[in-house]
């Protein structure tokens, strides 16, 4: 009788591992996955019961309450209106970046002449 049981336990550890491993991060609830995989090895029995009745999220059945989030816990106090995201590419950014630089060097350029007209390229208008 005692090897039925001792089957049963392994078997109920298989499948809560397995359950564990192929469960997505967002569907782990109370502890981090490794630190459930942890606990099902050291506690086979104890483990994977705790597994399966408050480890994992189950599908939507029924009533469902609404979990509170962090975020909804502790809210923070209203923030001042944020700049506007920019949408731009990096490339784009990089290329605005370069016409900034281009158009200071050529800024520079313009006042070096202005305070030495000498220097020109030698035609005038």
């Amino acid at each position: 009788m005692q090897f039925v049981f001792y089957l049963l336990v392994i078997a109920l550890m298989i499948g809560a591992l397995i359950d564990i491993i192929t469960r997505d991060d967002s569907q782990v609830r109370f502890l981090p996955k490794m630190a459930w995989i942890i606990i099902v090895i050291l506690l086979p029995l104890i483990g994977s019961l705790l597994w399966f009745a408050i480890g994992r999220e189950y599908a939507e059945a029924g009533i469902r309450l609404p979990r509170m989030t962090r975020r909804e816990q502790h809210p923070s106090p209203p923030a001042a209106p944020a700049a506007p995201v920019d949408t731009r590419t990096t490339e784009q950014q990089i290329a605005d970046l370069d016409r900034e630089i281009e158009e200071w060097r050529l800024r520079q350029e313009i006042e070096k002449r202005k305070q030495n007209p000498s220097t020109g390229s030698g035609t005038q208008d």
